[in-house]
C-alpha cells in the first residue's frame, strides 16, 4: 500500500485574510476543509497511512483530526520545524516514510486517479514519477522536458530565456517516490525545493525519473486569486469533469496547414509559423473544457529528414507560441513512418504501413483510450481529404479548413460536415453545434 506526505506547514501569509489564523491546509473550500478534501481523495484511493508535516497552527489541525477520527485513516503529525523547502522537509523526515510514498503539497486542490498514478510508477520502475500537466502560463512555470518514452531528461525552472522554446510540460508538484532513491540525499542542502533542486541534482547523478502526464485537475490555492479560480471550477463542475471517470469532449487538430502555415514537410523548429487566428481558437477550445489533441503524420522521421529530437523541438516550438497565448494542448500524437523505400538516409524500422498514418485511426484509437474521449460529442479539423477521410472512419464530426491544402490534395472523395475559411471560424462551427455554446 502507497503510504502519503501531505506538506501542511506552510503559513498562507497571502491567503491571511481569508484564514483569520488558521494554518493553510484548512482553507475552506466551498463548505470543506482542504485538508479533508485531500484525506478523503486519499482513503478513495486505498492510501490509509499519511504523514502530515505541520508547523504553524499545528494545534488546530490535530484538533480537526481528532474532531474527525482522522478521517478513518491512520494519521501522523510530524512538526516541520525550521523552513527546509520542499524536498528539505520530506528528506528530514525519510525515516517516518514507507518504502515507497506519494508526496501532496498542502495548498492543492485535486481530483487525480491516484490508483492509476501509482500503478504507472509501480509499472516503469523509476526512481520517482512526476504528474506533469500542461497549462495556460507556461512562462512562468516550471518545466519538464522528456524523452518520447516519458523518462524526464532536463528540468527547465522559471524563469525561461524568452528565446528558448519547450514544451509546455508543467511540474504539477505531485511525485510518487522510492525510499532507496532518497537514502543518498539525506545530507543535501537546506533549504531545498524539489522541482529547482533536488530532482535536477537526482537527474545528473544518474536516477530514473518518470513523466506521467494527465489533464487532471490539479491547481494550488496558494493566493486569493488562485482560490477564487478554484472555487468557481469547483462550484462549475470543471473540477468533476476533469477527471479520467469523466468521458471527455475532443477536438482532433491536423498540425501543418491547419494550425500553422504549410510549408511542405516540416524538418526544422525555424521553419514553423503559426497562424495568427490559431492560439486564441485553441484559447477558446481550452476554456470550454474541450481536450485539445494534435494528430500529425509526420514521413520526415521515416525519410531520415528529421531526427525525433529534431521533432519534440518542433513541438517545444509549437507549445511554447501557443503557451505565449495562454493556450495548450492536452495531447499531440505523430505517426513518424512511411510506407515508401527508396530515400537517401531513410530509417528501415519506421518504414512500414501502419495503422497510425492517416487516414487510418491507430492515434485517434490511441488518444480514445488514454484520455477517455467519447467520440459522439468530438470533432476532427483539418485542411486535407486525407483528414476528412480519418475523421469520417472514426465516427467524428469533421470540418474542412480553408488554409493549407484546403481540400486540394484530392486523396480521397471525403466530403466534410462543415467548412470553414480558418482555425477559429472552425471553433464557432463547433460552439454552434455543440450541447453548449462556445464562450467568446
Amino acid at each position: 500500500m502507497t503510504q502519503a506526505i501531505i506538506l501542511a506547514g506552510g503559513k498562507g501569509t497571502r491567503l491571511s485574510a481569508q484564514l483569520k489564523g488558521m494554518p493553510k491546509c484548512l482553507i475552506d473550500i466551498d463548505g470543506t476543509p482542504l485538508l479533508q478534501r485531500q484525506l478523503q481523495l486519499l482513503k478513495q484511493h486505498g492510501v490509509d497511512d499519511v504523514v502530515l508535516l505541520v508547523s504553524h497552527g499545528a494545534d488546530q489541525v490535530a484538533r480537526f483530526l481528532e474532531t474527525n477520527d482522522n478521517f478513518g485513516i491512520k494519521v501522523r503529525l510530524i512538526d516541520d520545524g525550521p523552513p527546509r523547502g520542499t524536498s528539505g522537509a520530506v528528506l528530514a523526515s525519510l525515516d517516518s516514510l514507507g518504502e515507497r510514498f506519494l508526496v501532496i503539497y498542502g495548498d492543492i486542490l485535486m481530483n487525480v486517479d491516484l490508483t492509476r498514478f501509482c500503478a504507472a510508477h509501480a509499472a516503469s520502475g523509476a526512481d520517482a514519477t512526476l504528474f506533469l500537466h500542461p497549462n495556460d502560463h507556461p512562462a512562468d512555470s516550471d518545466l519538464v522536458e522528456m524523452s518520447d518514452d516519458h523518462w524526464i531528461t532536463a528540468f527547465h525552472p522559471y524563469p525561461h530565456d524568452p528565446s528558448s522554446y519547450h514544451a509546455n510540460l508543467v511540474n504539477a508538484a505531485l511525485y510518487v517516490v522510492e525510499k532507496r532513491a532518497l537514502l543518498a540525499w539525506q545530507g543535501f542542502k537546506t533549504p531545498s525545493d524539489f522541482g529547482k533542486d533536488l530532482f535536477p541534482a537526482m537527474l545528473a547523478a544518474g536516477a530514473r525519473l518518470k513523466g506521467y502526464c494527465s489533464f487532471e485537475y490539479l491547481k494550488d490555492v496558494g493566493t486569493p486569486v488562485r482560490l477564487a479560480k478554484a472555487l468557481n471550477h469547483l462550484r462549475q463542475g470543471v473540477v468533476r469533469r476533469a477527471s479520467l471517470t469523466e468521458k471527455q469532449k475532443a477536438v482532433f487538430i491536423d498540425r501543418d496547414g491547419t494550425l500553422n502555415v504549410h510549408r511542405g514537410f516540416i524538418s526544422k523548429a525555424v521553419d514553423l509559423d503559426l497562424f495568427a487566428d490559431a492560439p486564441d481558437a485553441v484559447r477558446r477550445l481550452n476554456e470550454n473544457e474541450y481536450r485539445v489533441v494534435v494528430i500529425t503524420n509526420q514521413p520526415v522521421i521515416a525519410r531520415g529528414e528529421a531526427s525525433f529530437a529534431e521533432l519534440r523541438g518542433i513541438h517545444a516550438k509549437l507549445e511554447t507560441l501557443l503557451g505565449n497565448h495562454g493556450a495548450f494542448l492536452d495531447a499531440i500524437y505523430v505517426c513518424p513512418h512511411h510506407p515508401d523505400k527508396g530515400f537517401t538516409g531513410e530509417v528501415a524500422a519506421l518504414k512500414l504501413d501502419c495503422e497510425c498514418r492517416k487516414p487510418r485511426t491507430g492515434m485517434i484509437t490511441q488518444a480514445v483510450s488514454d484520455l477517455n474521449i467519447d467520440i459522439s460529442r468530438s470533432w476532427l479539423v483539418g485542411d486535407t481529404t486525407i483528414d476528412m477521410e480519418t475523421g469520417r472512419r472514426a465516427g467524428l464530426r469533421t470540418i474542412l479548413v480553408r488554409t493549407g491544402e484546403a481540400g486540394r490534395d484530392g486523396k480521397y472523395d471525403a466530403k466534410a460536415d462543415f467548412y470553414a475559411d480558418n482555425l477559429t471560424e472552425a471553433v464557432a462551427i463547433i460552439g454552434a453545434n455543440s450541447e453548449t455554446t462556445l464562450d467568446h
